[in-house]
Order: C-alpha cells, then structure tokens, then sequence
C-alpha cells in the first residue's frame, strides 16, 4: 500500500468567464438604456409683435377681476355664476353665426391675482355659449421697447 501523503492543491476560482459575462452584461445595459431629462421643461414662449388692428368689430371682451366679479365689454355682471356668465355671453354675442370662422372672438383680460377658477368659468360659459373662438389678453412688460 502506498501511505504516502499527496500533495493537495487548493481550489482555484477561475474568474475570467465572470468578468466576461458581466462586461457583456454592463455593454448591454449601456447601449439599451435611453437618458432622458425630467426634471425641466424647455419652452419657448411665443411672443406678439403683430400690429394692432385698426377696427375689431367682431369681438366679446370679458373681465375678469382680481375677487372674481366679471365685466362683460366694460359692462359689469351682477353674479359669479356660470349660467349667468354663458347667457351674458349669448347676448353679447348676438345671432348665433353662421359658421365657427365667423363666429365673435371671446378676448378674457383678466387681473394677474384673479383666481385659476375665474378664467376657466369665463373658458366653460364661453363653450356653453357655442363660443369656441378664445383669445387671452396679455400686457406688454413697462421694461419692453414698443
């Protein structure tokens, strides 16, 4: 019989197939994902440098104050309902026109402390009133050149 103790080798890891897998792994993962940045917007605002028209006649002018009373072509409403807003509507606006392209414009000037809900009661009773033409005046800043 042969006693002689064997010299034992210890284990070895081979690495190198680990390595190659996760580099394959890491190349995937590099060339499949997209980066995309949410954490802004970027807009451009458009800006008005059209000349002002000379007669507007087809035009329904609402104002909006900034406790919520409503004007209607300089003409102040007695509520703050949405049903009286679209029948003051109606009645500026006359005959019902025959196409939506001829249809009176709706221009909402409001304040700039007037609450979100204000504009958009004027935005809905102006729908109710068959108004879909709607255009947001907008003044110019004292620091702008004319």
């Amino acid at each position: 019989m042969n006693f002689r103790r064997r010299r034992s080798e210890a284990p070895e890891i081979n690495l190198i197939p680990f390595i190659d897998v996760l580099l394959v792994v890491l190349i995937f993962l590099m060339l499949s994902t997209t980066y995309s940045r949410y954490a802004e917007l970027q807009i451009t605002l458009p800006t008005a440098n059209a000349d002002k028209l000379a007669e507007r006649p087809n035009e329904i002018l609402v104002s909006v104050a900034a406790d919520g009373r409503y004007a209607i072509n300089r003409q102040p409403l007695e509520g703050r309902s949405i049903e009286l807003l679209t029948a003051a509507l109606t009645r500026a606006a006359g005959a019902p026109a025959p196409t939506p392209d001829q249809s009176p414009v709706v221009i909402v000037s409001a304040d700039a402390l007037a609450a979100h809900q204000s504009v958009v009661n004027v935005m809905d009773a102006a729908r109710r009133a068959n108004l879909p033409r709607l255009t947001f005046a907008a003044q110019l800043p004292a620091d702008a050149p004319r």
